[in-house]
This record gives C-alpha cells, sequence and structure tokens, in this order.
C-alpha cells in the first residue's frame, strides 16, 4: 500500500489499557475519525467508556469521550480477542511502574504481549502493534518481538507517548514531538498516518532510538526543573529575584533554549565554563547551600574525559595522532582544554602522541596559554606536528578532538587511518548493540 493511500483512509484501532495514556489516545484517535475500541480488564473503565463518561479527571477528555461514543468511533470492551478481530493498528499503553529497585516493572506488558501471540497465532491478515508503554530500549525487540515471533504478518513500532497529566488532550492534539521506531518502515508509516490530521512532522527513527527519546526527553524535563530550582534557591539567598534571572535566560534561543550544546562529544572546557562553575559551588557552599545537580556536573565532566581516556589506552595503536589542542575550533586558547589533560595522562602512560592543530603554532604561545600548557606538558613543542600532512604520515590512528575544516576532514578522509572521532564531528554508522535482557 502506498503512503498516500495509508494516510486517507481512517483506521481500525485497538488500544490495549484505558488509563490515563490510553484513554486519552483512544479518544483523540477517534476524535480524528479512525474507529477504536478501547480494551481494558477493568469493567468499571470499559462500562465508563460505553456510557460515555471518562473514567478519571483530565481536562477535556470527558466531552471528547462522550461525542466520540455517541457517533459510534469510540466503544470499549473488555475482550482482546474482539479488538484484534478487525484492527489495522494496537496501541499498547499499558503501565510499566517502577519496581522496588528502580527498574522497570515490565509484568502487565508481558501479561498482554503473552495474551497477543496466543491470539495472533493463526492470523492471517497484516497487523502492526505499536508500543506506547514507557519502556527501556531492547524491550521491544526482546520481550515483545521474541515472543511474538510465530505470528505471521504481525509488524512491532515503538510509539511512545509524549502526555502530561492535566493538559494530555491538547498535548495530544497540539504535539510538540511525534516519534515512531522500528525495523518496518510500512508499520511506522502505518502508525504514523494515525496522527496525519495533527499539525506536526514524523520522526521516524530506529526502535531503539524510539524507545530512549522518552527516557532522554523525561531526563531532561527533571534537569531543567531542577536546575531551574537550584538557581533560584541560590538567587533567593543572595537577595535576587529567580524568575527574573530565568525570565532573562530563556529570552536567550540561540544558545540556552536551542539545540546548542545538546549533541553527544568530548567534555568540555575553556576559560569560562569550569571557572564559573566552581566559582558558583563555591559561593553557594559559603551560603550552607547544597545544589547537588550544579556540584555533580564538573565531577561528571571528569567522568567523561576518564572514559575517553580508557578507550583510548584500550586502542592497539601505537602512534596515536591528535587533531585539535584548543578546547573548541577556530581558537587558540588552551586554558582548561580537556585534550592537553588528555594528552597529558597518556604521556604519563607511556603512549606515544603527536598533535597537530590548525590555530596554534607552538613558537606563539605565550602568557597564560603557555604557563597552563607549560605546566601540564613542559616538552608539547616536541609534541607537535608542523601540518596535518605530517601527523597523518606518522600516525598509525587519528584521534579527532576538534571540529576539522572540510579541508582538513577531506584530508583525513583520504588518509585511510583508523579514526576515533571524540566530538562525533565525522558522521559514522551506529554500530550494533548487544541484546541485554528486558
Amino acid at each position: 500500500m502506498e503512503p498516500s493511500a495509508i494516510s486517507q483512509q481512517p483506521a481500525r484501532v485497538a488500544v490495549l489499557g484505558l488509563g490515563y495514556v490510553g484513554c486519552v489516545t483512544a479518544a483523540c484517535l477517534a476524535r480524528l475519525g479512525h474507529r477504536v475500541l478501547g480494551i481494558d480488564r477493568d469493567e468499571f473503565k470499559v462500562n465508563t467508556v460505553l456510557a460515555g463518561t471518562a473514567p478519571f479527571y483530565e481536562p477535556g477528555l470527558q466531552e471528547l469521550v462522550r461525542e466520540t461514543v455517541a457517533r459510534n468511533l469510540l466503544s470499549a470492551s473488555t475482550n482482546v480477542a474482539e479488538g484484534l478481530a478487525e484492527a489495522d493498528v494496537v496501541l499498547v499503553c499499558v503501565g510499566t511502574p517502577s519496581a522496588r529497585n528502580g527498574n522497570l516493572g515490565l509484568e502487565q506488558l508481558r501479561r498482554v504481549v503473552d495474551e497477543l501471540a496466543d491470539l495472533l497465532a493463526e492470523r492471517s491478515r497484516p497487523l502492526t502493534i505499536a508500543i506506547r508503554s514507557t519502556v527501556y530500549p531492547g524491550t521491544c525487540e526482546e520481550l515483545v518481538m521474541a515472543r511474538l515471533s510465530a505470528c505471521r504478518n504481525v509488524s512491532v513500532v515503538s510509539n511512545p507517548e509524549f502526555l502530561r497529566e492535566g493538559t494530555a488532550v491538547k498535548d495530544f492534539m497540539a504535539p510538540s514531538l511525534l516519534v515512531v521506531g522500528g525495523t518496518d518502515e510500512e508499520a511506522m508509516k502505518r502508525v504514523a498516518a494515525l496522527y496525519a490530521a495533527l499539525p506536526v512532522e514524523p520522526c521516524q527513527v530506529s526502535l531503539r532510538t524510539a524507545e530512549l527519546i522518552k527516557y532522554a526527553c523525561n531526563a531532561y524535563h527533571a534537569v531543567k526543573i531542577t536546575f531551574a530550582n537550584e538557581i533560584g534557591t541560590l538567587a533567593a539567598q543572595l537577595g535576587i529575584d529567580g524568575s527574573e534571572v530565568m525570565e532573562t535566560l530563556c529570552r536567550d534561543t540561540q544558545l540556552n533554549v536551542s539545540p546548542a550544546y545538546l549533541k553527544p562529544g568530548f567534555a568540555f572546557g575553556g576559560s569560562c565554563l569550569p571557572k564559573d562553575l566552581r566559582a558558583l559551588v563555591y559561593r553557594a557552599a559559603r551560603l550552607d547551600l547544597k545544589l547537588p545537580l550544579l556540584e555533580a556536573v564538573l565531577p561528571s565532566n571528569e567522568r567523561h574525559l576518564e572514559r575517553a581516556f580508557h578507550t583510548l589506552m584500550e586502542l592497539p595503536a601505537h602512534r596515536l595522532g591528535f587533531f585539535g589542542l584548543a578546547f573548541k575550533e577556530n581558537t587558540d586558547d588552551l586554558r582548561e582544554s580537556p585534550v592537553v589533560t588528555l594528552l597529558e595522562q597518556l604521556i604519563g602512560k607511556g603512549r606515544n602522541v603527536r598533535v597537530f592543530d590548525p590555530r596554534i603554532l607552538p613558537d606563539r604561545i605565550y602568557g597564560s596559554n603557555q604557563q597552563y600548557l607549560l605546566a601540564a606538558i613542559p616538552h608539547i613543542r616536541k609534541l607537535f606536528d608542523p601540518s596535518l600532512e605530517a601527523m597523518l604520515a606518522w600516525a598509525d590512528h587519528l584521534v579527532i578532538a576538534q571540529k576539522p575544516s572540510p579541508e582538513c576532514a577531506q584530508s583525513i578522509a583520504s588518509s585511510g587511518l583508523p579514526v576515533l572521532d571524540l566530538i562525533q564531528a565525522i558522521p559514522a554508522p551506529v554500530p550494533a548493540v548487544e541484546p541485554t535482557g528486558a
């Protein structure tokens, strides 16, 4: 079926679970014109929906349930087999609560998947099963797909929800993010098409990426709240309006509230970030304030640098060539550059290294740059190569510690050397990940 044909047809959807996510999902999809059957073991929830009433309070949900039930677009049942009979898509919206040790409780998901596997054993029509429950990366493959492997014509995708209680209906109908992950392109398109009437562009990604995105979003939200609270706490102690600080911070949509810096890469350094974080934490401590998030930033950065060091120590290479010495490209500032720290540690372990930085000439290093560099690596001038070509000819493994210019990137690619890209400046395929068990 062509994608355009998929998007033009209302789908028959079964929603497993009529909790906060499932009931909102069912009612909103019905409002978009799909025929939806909500399924739950709880007879109260089912009977409440059949009566045209929401089983819990959520702004706007009561009206949606009443309207869509009256139009015969939404129904409910306790019978899973009834929901599967005519469904094109099944959305699994069961709970995954925390276990005592912090792990996910997957009992409800396992029960649902086991029931689906038994009911779908003889099914011949295609069916797409979308997991909207929040699950750890690998769960769809190792739990859902593994259990359904004997079912013909069944595809599994991840379709995480981003609904906030209290604004769930609004979040669904005006979404800021729509994610569908999987390995079956047609199944992904079929699930994305459920939301075709909404003002959002679907992000079609890999299965594990979709699973992790939900965790990344929630962790980021938690970090933002904690950051604002810690800045507000410090501001209050200093007699400053914390709301004014944060409101002004948010006016910068180029660096502060933006994709800037939100990219996995190397440790941060330079003359500002480490220094200012240290000062903020020190001054807060003098006020008897514990700010755990801010206090953890520099140690976390150090752990990231340690991981890079251990990765380099495990390389079989004898001659490591480093591209970049300053803490980032297009500067000759060496103060608190993580690359200097890394070189110092490698040299201390007897590794043979050389470095090339297009913005740094060893004979022109002076002032605070010279003091910092010579204190860390007294014989640094002996490690500089005069040109990129000279270093590429010498090295048997290249380490990218700074974003190269297009010309330098071409030279690096043409060299044929194996590359360890610390800052992820050069696109590379995502390596396969061994299953970890769900």
